[in-house]
Parts: structure tokens; C-alpha cells; sequence
């Protein structure tokens, strides 16, 4: 099996259980924190929705500079899904038009004129699936603390049983 279709076929394992999460965060929650260091909880849903994205770039580019800045957060939950298809949609065209030998080649992550983190795509593509599991985590805390019904990611929560 070739490295792209590994990572592939990981993309499709996270999509479902990201899409449960961002379809259940509430309208008019942009703002919530639950401490004053957290992240707003509509920037946390836009990052979500969107780190599938992240793929498509190490993929197409050889780095990214932080420091030209993002996009502002979505208005709804609608914007927020369609947001997250694109991402999804990206992610799998980078990687099905991809070769085990580009994946190998290093690339960065930049902030201004440093170089923040440089290894081979497909370790940055994997650590972005971690990074992805992580803000995913933060975001069920999120909705667990909004009375939103957690759903089943890896196993069963209080509100769902496994799911298939």
C-alpha cells in the first residue's frame, strides 16, 4: 500500500466523528471560553472545519507562513460545514494526486523568517491528524459545557453508544 493511500484511507476514518462534532455546536456560541486563556469556541469550530485543509497545503506547497495570518471565523454552522466539506474535499485531491516520493520530501512550517518545524510531508500530514484529534477533544469539552450532546469519536460517551 502506498503511503498516499494510507493516509487517505486515515482521512476517511476522521471525517465522520469531525463532521458529528462541528454539526452539533450551537448558534450564537462564537464567543463562549470556558477560561479567559481558551480559544473562543467559533474559532476553535473554524479551526476544526478547517485543519483538513492543512493537508492539501503540505501537499501542494513547500511551506507555510504563519505570519501572513488567517481568515476570520465563519457566521453559522452552515458556512461552517460547507467550510469543512471544501477542506475535506481538498485534503482527498491532494492526496489521491500525490506520489509516495513527493511525500517524502521535507516541508515547513514558517513564522516570518523562522522556521518553526520542518520534517517529510507525510510526518507533517500525520502529526495533523493529531493535532486534529486534539482540537477535536477541546471542542467536545466545548459542547459537553454548552448541554450539546458529546458524540462518539473513538468509543461511546454519555450521550452516544459505539457507533459504526
Amino acid at each position: 500500500m502506498k503511503v498516499s493511500e494510507m493516509l487517505l484511507a486515515q482521512l476517511e476514518r476522521e471525517v465522520p466523528a469531525t463532521r458529528k462534532a462541528l454539526e452539533r455546536v450551537p448558534e450564537g456560541t462564537a464567543e463562549f471560553k470556558p477560561h479567559p486563556k481558551s480559544m473562543a469556541m467559533g474559532y476553535l469550530s473554524d479551526l476544526v472545519a478547517t485543519m483538513f485543509g492543512w493537508v492539501a497545503t503540505m501537499v501542494g506547497s513547500e511551506f507555510l507562513d504563519l505570519a501572513a495570518g488567517s481568515k476570520s471565523e465563519t457566521g453559522s454552522g452552515a458556512e461552517r460545514l460547507a467550510m469543512f466539506d471544501e477542506s475535506v474535499a481538498k485534503a482527498r485531491e491532494a492526496l489521491a494526486g500525490t506520489t509516495d516520493e513527493h511525500l517524502m520530501q521535507p516541508w515547513q512550517l514558517r513564522m516570518g523568517g523562522t522556521v518553526l518545524d520542518e520534517k517529510p510531508r507525510h510526518v507533517m500530514i500525520v502529526d495533523t491528524f493529531s493535532h486534529l484529534a486534539h482540537h477535536r477533544g477541546q471542542l467536545s469539552v466545548y459542547l459537553r459545557l454548552n448541554e450539546q450532546p458529546v458524540p462518539s469519536i473513538y468509543g461511546p460517551t454519555a450521550d452516544e453508544g459505539w457507533q459504526s
